[in-house]
């Protein structure tokens, strides 16, 4: 299948302040973050116009900043607006939001702290994965090789790209396999979340989710535990152990692209797509579209 380059498009990206034609939004090949990983990023949703959660998306990119030691040189309400005048530029209805900052090339090696800080926003069209009725199928995950490393050892609280190589690595041996997505533990051995998801179970009528100690405490996932709690739902956050997805009934991931997806595999664990899920997916769907 074809598929139409990033850096080759139509379009407007906001670029260090301002909009620039698609094609021009580049940085040299010495760029630190490259390099070195010095670089955070979000991925925002865009329904009718509107990009769902913004404030809190664009504050957490100041966050994982800071995180990584330096600052965006724009303010959460810059980026606020930046983020609305790059979809309205491009005349996004439904699609997709990237803005990320980077450490840029002004020097080279491991200490740049004289680097000037640079800052994008991307967007471009998105419509939803599948019918309601393909969602409910559910996807198949294997259990990936690579962990997620303990807090100690990484900067698990912020959305830096550093962080993303080791799940590239497990949704392609994934994918090789013919499954759709890897679920990964942490170094403990405990269930940690999907390579670019969180995960849920459904135990009985209850909710249980692993605690992000030392991954992302996402934005949908937060959105979702909120929409099961208004629902009566019971929500646990706890450490689960991969054999306890034996007794699970139904499990699904939440992310920014994922929604909310069931999952009917993982491993030789399998689960059946059923009714708390469908309703979270449906309370979700007309949350964001609403």
């Amino acid at each position: 299948m074809s598929v139409l380059p990033f850096d080759d498009r139509d379009g407007f990206i906001w670029f260090d302040g301002k909009l620039v034609p698609w094609r021009d939004a580049k940085i040299h090949a010495l760029t630190h973050g490259l390099h070195y990983g010095s670089c955070v990023f979000e991925g925002e949703r865009v329904y009718n116009g509107n990009i769902f959660k913004l404030r809190e998306h664009s504050q957490r990119l100041l966050d994982s900043a800071r995180i990584l030691g330096f600052e965006v040189p724009f303010s959460v309400e810059e980026i606020d607006e930046a983020s609305k005048a790059t979809i309205a530029a491009n005349n996004i209805v439904d699609g997709y939001v990237r803005p990320v900052a980077w450490r840029g090339s002004e020097m080279m090696g491991v200490a740049a702290q004289s680097s000037r800080i640079r800052v994008a926003i991307a967007t471009w069209s998105w419509p939803s994965y599948w019918s309601p009725e393909a969602r409910m199928r559910g996807i198949r995950l294997n259990i990936s090789a690579w962990k997620r490393p303990h807090p100690e050892t990484a900067p698990t609280k912020a959305k830096a790209a550093g962080l993303y190589m080791i799940c590239t690595m497990s949704k392609h041996t994934a994918e090789k396999d013919g499954f759709e997505d890897s679920l990964m533990l942490d170094w403990r051995g405990q269930v940690a979340e999907a390579t670019g998801a969180n995960i849920f179970f459904v135990f009985g009528n209850e909710l249980h989710t692993p605690a992000p100690d030392c991954f992302l405490d996402g934005i949908t996932r937060q959105t979702v535990i909120g929409i099961a709690k208004a629902r009566g739902i019971k929500v646990v956050e706890r450490v689960i152990m991969p054999e306890e997805m034996a007794k699970a009934d139904e499990c699904f991931l939440t992310g920014t692209a994922a929604e909310v997806t069931p999952v009917r595999e993982i491993g030789p664990y399998t689960f059946t797509p059923g009714e708390i899920t469908r309703q979270l997916i449906a309370d979700y769907d007309a949350m964001v579209r609403g």
